[in-house]
């Protein structure tokens, strides 16, 4: 029997197409990372949160916007140290046509710019919840928050300011807007001018435009139920 035996040629002979290093990798030698293809998710996620945050801005501006249609009443609460509970309680005992949103004083300012909301400029500092108040009784929309702060101790979270009929009110003029007539008040205040002299009318004729707007509604109203009842 014939026996044949293989051999490798010696490097001194023609070179071949032949390694050990390419046959057998070393699991003792750890390749080193390929930075271009790390950057690449990073990038993309950097994108995709910045089109998030973008967003978000976007749906805030447009969320105020909204809550200032129909609005009587703007009004800046400090919110600094108040917590998600205490937060969620306050808006439980708002009436309905009350609304209590926090929202960054930039995207607030970007929603009322270039409108008579824009008087609210001074308030736009420190941290914020905006009352959006949808109804002329003003001091029932602002008691429950004098209220609970009162309950909650929580002196320093006073109103920041405040704008109604175009005008700035600062937290040292927030007893006028808490004091203002109701409009019970306003339609007895109005009966009992038409059946007083005539300065008494002539008093209330002077009145602020809002107040006489609400008298004279009042009296066609009790004008009409006394004509109904004939």
């Amino acid at each position: 029997m014939e026996a044949t035996l293989f051999s490798l040629p010696s490097s001194s002979s023609h070179s071949y197409p032949f390694s050990l290093k390419s046959h057998f990798n070393n699991p003792f030698i750890i390749p080193a990372p390929t930075h271009s293809k790390q950057l690449k998710p990073k990038s993309r996620t950097l994108v995709i949160r910045s089109a998030i945050s973008r967003t978000k801005k976007e749906e805030t501006v447009e969320t105020v916007k909204q809550q200032l249609e129909d609005c009587y009443l703007l009004a800046g609460i400090s919110y600094k140290g108040l917590t998600v509970k205490q937060f969620q309680e306050l808006r439980s005992q708002l009436p309905e046509t009350t609304k209590l949103l926090v929202a960054k004083n930039t995207l607030v300012f970007k929603a009322i710019e270039g409108t008579k909301w824009e008087a609210l400029k001074p308030c736009m500092k420190g941290m914020n919840a905006w009352l959006f108040v949808h109804s002329e009784e003003i001091p029932a929309a602002l008691k429950p928050y004098r209220a609970f702060q009162k309950e909650k101790k929580l002196e320093e979270n006073d109103f920041t300011g405040g704008v109604f009929e175009g005008k700035f009110y600062g937290p040292d003029e927030f007893k006028t807007l808490e004091n203002l007539p109701t409009r019970a008040e306003i339609y007895a205040q109005l009966l009992g001018s038409l059946k007083g002299p005539a300065s008494a009318v002539v008093g209330t004729i002077q009145a602020p435009a809002r107040n006489l707007v609400m008298v004279l509604q009042a009296y066609v109203k009790k004008l009409e139920e006394e004509g109904g009842s004939q």
